[in-house]
């Protein structure tokens, strides 16, 4: 399994891509405005700094509403850097953009996926990965990572290539569930990713065995 990072926060990308276990980046225009970038030509610019730092696909959200729009939107985000997904909801009108784009040989994230039956239509429309929410699930007593490994099934069985992003990730043990889900990708904050690297017992034995080697070099 693959890890995105979710941010539009520059100096986030930079402090999580240290770690050299990031392969992709997804925005949003929420995480768009929580960094600071305000208007499409900003917007653009962050996201072209966001593809010189990451070597791997950058998700880029559509903000209108109608498919007409979207399309326009979306054919002119897959100009902005050498790998766009352009992102597009689990709506009608998401789905007939992404067939309209998907067949111009625009990669789609097919973002806000609540269901298997959604998941199913972006596949078909020729989404490139498709997004189930796992967090936001969870929060109305729904069960998220369950939708994983359904539409993950369901996808087998039917040989569909489109790839299951587990997205809405809240913690360290939703990314672990999502990998025995069989999501192809997770896409993570900052903050989770931080928690993935730590271990309280890994802190204990590397202060052991400093604290050994110094009792040994001190003889």
């Amino acid at each position: 399994m693959k890890l995105f990072l979710d941010s539009a926060d520059i100096e986030e990308i930079k402090n999580g891509t240290i770690l050299g276990v990031i392969s992709g980046v997804t925005t949003n225009p929420s995480l768009a405005a929580k960094a600071g970038v305000g208007g499409v030509a900003a917007y653009k610019l962050a996201v072209q700094e966001i593809a010189s730092i990451v070597d791997g696909p950058i998700s880029i959200e559509v903000i209108s509403n109608n498919p007409d729009d979207m399309i326009v939107e979306g054919r002119d985000y897959a100009t902005w850097i050498d790998n766009p997904w352009v992102k597009l909801p689990s709506s009608a009108a998401g789905f007939q953009a992404m067939k309209v784009l998907s067949m111009e040989g625009i990669e789609i994230n097919q973002t806000l996926c609540f269901s298997v039956n959604q998941a199913l239509l972006g596949a078909q429309a020729g989404a490139t990965a498709v997004s189930p929410f796992v967090g936001r699930l969870d929060d109305i007593g729904e069960d998220g990572m369950g939708l994983v490994r359904d539409i993950v099934d369901v996808f087998k069985i039917h040989g569909i290539k489109t790839k299951v992003l587990a997205a809405s990730i809240r913690s360290p043990k939703h990314c672990v569930d999502a990998a025995k889900a069989g999501a192809h990708i997770s896409t993570i904050p900052i903050s989770v990713l931080k928690q993935m690297a730590k271990h309280p017992l890994t802190d204990i034995g590397l202060k052991k065995f400093n604290e050994d080697w110094e009792k040994a070099r001190k003889g």
